[in-house]
Formats: C-alpha cells, structure tokens, sequence
C-alpha cells in the first residue's frame, strides 16, 4: 500500500494519520544562488536574514537547502560574470542584491526564477513589464525612491528651516540613481539641488571637498549597495566636512546625522515567499511585485551633538531609534 493509500485507510476508519503523513517538509533539495553587489562580511546580516525567512518555510542548509552565494565585492563590472557562474551551477533560483546584480542577472538567464531584493523602480529600470504582472522569470520586492527622496529633503528642511543648498550624493555607476525625482522634490521644497557622483569611497573626499566649496549645507543619498557598504565612510567624511547628512539606516548607524529608510531585514526575510512559491512550482512571472511597507526614522544624537545641531522636538518624536 501506497502513502496516499495509507492515509486514505486510515481516515475512513476514523483514525488520524502518523505524525510522520502530517505536513512533513519537501525532500526536494533546493538550490539558491544568492547574487550581490557587497562583500560577504557586509551582507552577513541579508544572508541571516534570508536564511531565518526561508526556515520559515522549512527550507533548512544540510537537509533540502544549498546557498551559493557570489560577491562582487563593490565591484558592479563583476556582476554579469558571477550571474554567468551561477546559471552554470544550474541552481533552481537566483535571489539578487540590488538593482545592478538583478540586471546582471536578468541578462545572464531568461529561464531561470530571479527574486529581486531591494531593488528601485524595476519597471523603470526594464527588469520586469508591470507590478502587477512582472511576467517573464522575475518577481521579488521593492521600493520607490521618489517617496524616499522627498521624505529625507523634507527631514532636512524641518530640522533646518533655512538651508537653501542641499547635495544629493549617488553612485555614478548605478542606472537606477534617482536624480529627476531628486530634482523634483527640491523643487518643491525650495531648494537647490547639487548633484556629485562617486564610483568608489576613494572619491569621498574629494566629492566633499567639492561639496564644501560649493557651500553646500545638508547632504541627502541614497540605497546603492556601494555606498551602504561604505555608510561609515560616508558618514564619517561628512561629519569631518561638518556637513549634516541623511539617508539609509546605515548611515545613521555609521555617524550621519538622520536616516529614513526601508526596514530591509524585513524584505530579506520576505524573500524566501517568494522563493518557497516557486520551489512549489509557481511562476514568477504571476508573483505581483510586492512594495516595501516598513520605514524607520533614526536619528544619530550623538552627531547632532559633535555638530551643534539641535534637532526639532517634532522630529525627535517621531523617530522609531535614536542613537545617544
């Protein structure tokens, strides 16, 4: 007699099937390749992340579960190489960092399920058709950086009422750099926009150094995976400026003023949805793209201190952290 059999026979006699019939996870081995644009010691937290979601699902390393993981180390010319080795490695799925790794690894496979994580506008950016319906073999999670822009230059002139000459710092290599809606925002609060490009944290200094010659009084940026992995040298190099600074979480944590952004451990952990959905024989071209719905406001006291800067009550309690 069969499994199903078993269970059939027993159900008509009344009688409840084994624990060993009940929900019992898939012996199907699923093969993940994890493709990103940091370093593995910087992304340490994305892949614990991940992996807790994905226990979620029973999916567990050793047992029904293989991670190969790429790091282009910062290094985005990599990215179309390390996608190239993992569609060698004919893993199952490829969850990508990023918008620069999920276009590599768009144009490294049309067969094989990609789950974007933190990525901008993929439908700007050509990676998928619609939200709605991304068609073809990518789905995932991301987040619109015209709300963001427009929320971190309000934080600014809300603490800082009279700055008039904000920089937006974005790395120069990444297409999904969001300057028109930077623009935009400026606009409508006032305020003048001065754009400065970096490919490395070599260029830190000298994008500063620009920055204070311009007389630039508050600097905003953005999720590029670059510039997240280097948040403390980008912090660190604005408060050196003495130029006040918002932007990712990260930031904040490495020592810039204020930080608006999306909760990512929530959106890594949120992935493996995505991925149990295909490993259960989904599309990901029917899997609607999901937007990020979970923002944290932190603000750094202790640079606001080092910077004799006073932040506005109001601010203060709205914030979901602050760093004494």
């Amino acid at each position: 007699m069969n499994r199903r059999d078993t269970i059939v026979a027993l159900l008509a006699l009344g009688a409840a099937p084994p624990t060993s019939f009940a929900q019992q996870p898939s012996r199907k081995v699923v093969r993940i390749g994890f493709l990103s644009s940091t370093s593995s010691s910087v992304s340490a937290w994305r892949m614990d992340a991940l992996r807790a979601g994905l226990r979620d699902f029973g999916y567990v390393e050793g047992n029904n579960l293989v991670i190969e993981s790429r790091w282009a180390d910062d290094k985005y010319e990599r990215l179309p190489e390390l996608a190239a080795e993992l569609v060698r490695l004919k893993v199952d799925i490829i969850v990508t960092h990023g918008t620069p790794g999920s276009l590599a690894a768009k144009q490294a496979t049309a067969m094989i399920p990609i789950v974007m994580t933190a990525v901008l506008d993929p439908v700007a950016t050509g990676l998928v058709a619609s939200i709605a319906r991304p068609g073809g073999n990518i789905t995932g999670a991301t987040f619109f950086n015209a709300e963001l822009c427009a929320k971190r230059l309000e934080l600014l002139k809300e603490a800082f009422p009279h700055i008039r000459r904000v920089a937006f710092l974005f790395n120069s290599d990444n297409p999904a750099s969001p300057l028109r809606e930077m623009e935009g925002a400026a606009v409508s609060l006032n305020l003048e926009l001065l754009k400065f490009g970096v490919r490395s944290p070599k260029e830190f200094e000298s994008a500063f150094v620009a920055m204070s010659k311009r007389r630039v009084e508050a600097i905003a940026t953005i999720e590029d995976p670059m510039l997240v992995s280097n948040a403390a040298a980008v912090a660190g190099t604005a408060a050196k400026h003495r130029i006040p600074s918002i932007g990712f979480v990260e930031l904040a944590d490495g020592g810039g003023l204020m930080a608006y952004g999306v909760n990512f451990p929530a959106t890594y952990r949120r992935a493996a949805y995505f991925v149990d959905k295909i490993a259960k024989g989904t599309n990901p071209g029917d899997l609607p793209i999901e937007q990020a719905t979970r923002f944290d406001l932190v603000v750094n006291l202790k640079t606001a201190k080092a910077l004799g800067l006073a932040i506005p009550q109001s601010i203060l309690l709205r914030a979901d952290r602050r760093i004494e």
